[in-house]
């Protein structure tokens, strides 16, 4: 990738990222009701987390193993947010014995 293509590219993850950071602050306004709504938050830290993986630390280079590592870094705070807010006091319970 030439120095033009992969400055276009690393604009193009920072206003993804810019963009769904103004989706998640609306998504507080209106949909805070919503059932779905942990859902739809999960997703969307989780593809901000692969974004930055991938166009900013650049993983898809680095060592297979070193890649395992920040995958699972990026997929666990999305699977810790569901997991609160769908069987948050069941956790809680099992935190407090």
């Amino acid at each position: 990738m030439k120095a033009p293509d992969h400055a276009r590219a690393l604009t193009h993850a920072w206003l993804l990222l810019i963009g769904l950071t103004l989706c998640s602050l609306s998504l507080g306004e209106w949909a805070r009701q919503m059932p779905w709504l942990p859902t739809l938050v999960a997703s969307i830290v989780w593809v901000k987390g692969m974004v930055v993986a991938l166009r900013f630390i650049e993983i898809g280079q680095a060592h297979p193993f070193i890649r395992r590592v920040v995958l699972a870094f990026v997929a666990i705070p999305p699977l810790a947010l569901i997991a609160t807010a769908y069987f948050g006091e069941t956790l809680a319970r099992w935190a407090s014995l």
